[in-house]
């Protein structure tokens, strides 16, 4: 049995990590930054798990706070991003990129050598893509570390209280006809189940000496265009609409005014610029790695046809 530190266990990601860890039999540090966020990570486990998760307040984007937050921890699993842009990419670089670096100068002061990052498959260090970049810019910090590091590439990530499909699903119930698509929705990707990277994550865990040094690209068992996802979200969710293709330059119009004004809208203009790139690697990549096969995402969408919070684990 380890001692954890996991970043960012009160997200989406960190919500499906944390338990799988528990599940194999190791403690939890699970760094929070509000007393909220850390009651979010124990109101999703049951009772039982919960005496093996300990609470340390702490920010990556603070060097200060993750020197003692890492006290008698073992190893680190680095979940926390931001996903979407709004400042031109300033809150970005700011968590995704400084506070990776913060982890790595934390870690390297503290003693803790082993490090599993969550990367991204298909970022690249482009000025005009912001998201990309800062996580490939913390990929390569993680990289030249020093540490013994992993770091874990998926490509779209789905599951309950996800982001990219749940935002599909509500941009659906606010489309009562028609729902639009940006482009020939062409641009392609390889949707991979939470479940399926926490396995991964606790095999990292687990087997340090078969992927230590590695970047390990996940997804799961085909490609997906755009149109294709839409059309999987709408079965999910049990939904009939009209695909529409819109042009791109008038959708990034219409999220570059949202944005303007922090309104809501289901797409922004750097993940418009981010669909020039597939999100793909090769599709036999989590066998080859981790020697299991990744679930298909065709029929495991239902989740969609709640509201992410009723998407909730049921504890009852």
């Amino acid at each position: 049995m380890s001692t954890i530190l996991v970043t960012g266990a009160s997200g989406f990601v960190g919500s499906h990590v944390t338990p799988a860890l528990l599940d194999a039999g190791h403690r939890v540090v699970a760094l929070v930054r509000s007393r909220a966020a850390g009651e979010r990570v124990l109101a999703r486990l049951p009772a039982g798990q919960r005496q093996a998760v300990e609470l340390r307040a702490g920010d990556v984007t603070e060097l200060a706070t993750l020197v003692p937050a890492l006290a008698g921890v073992d190893a680190v699993v680095h979940l926390v991003a931001l996903p979407r842009d709004w400042d031109n990419g300033a809150s970005l670089r700011l968590v995704n990129t400084e506070g990776t670096r913060n982890l790595v100068a934390a870690m390297a002061t503290a003693g803790i050598r082993r490090l599993v990052h969550l990367g991204a498959l298909g970022v690249a260090d482009d000025p005009s893509l912001h998201y990309a970049a800062s996580k490939a810019r913390a990929e390569a910090i993680v990289a030249a570390s020093g540490l013994e590091w992993t770091i874990l590439e998926p490509s779209l990530l789905y599951g309950p209280r996800d982001g990219f499909f749940n935002i599909l699903a509500g941009l659906v119930r606010i489309s009562p006809v028609v729902v639009p698509m940006p482009g020939s929705g062409a641009a392609r990707f390889q949707p991979l189940a939470i479940e399926d990277l926490a396995r991964a994550v606790v095999a990292s865990i687990a087997d340090p000496a078969s992927t230590t040094g590695r970047s390990i690209q996940l997804g799961g068992p085909r490609y997906w265009t755009y149109r294709e996802i839409l059309e999987e979200v709408l079965r999910g969710m049990g939904s009939r609409r009209v695909i529409v293709p819109m042009p791109v330059p008038l959708i990034r119009l219409v999220a570059g005014a949202a944005e303007r004004v922090r309104l809501p809208f289901p797409v922004a203009t750097d993940q418009l610029r981010q669909l020039k790139l597939d999100n793909v690697g090769p599709l036999t990549s989590v066998r080859d790695a981790f020697g299991f096969e990744p679930r298909d995402m065709a029929g495991g969408l239902g989740h969609l046809r709640r509201k992410p919070r009723a998407q909730e684990p049921d504890l009852a």
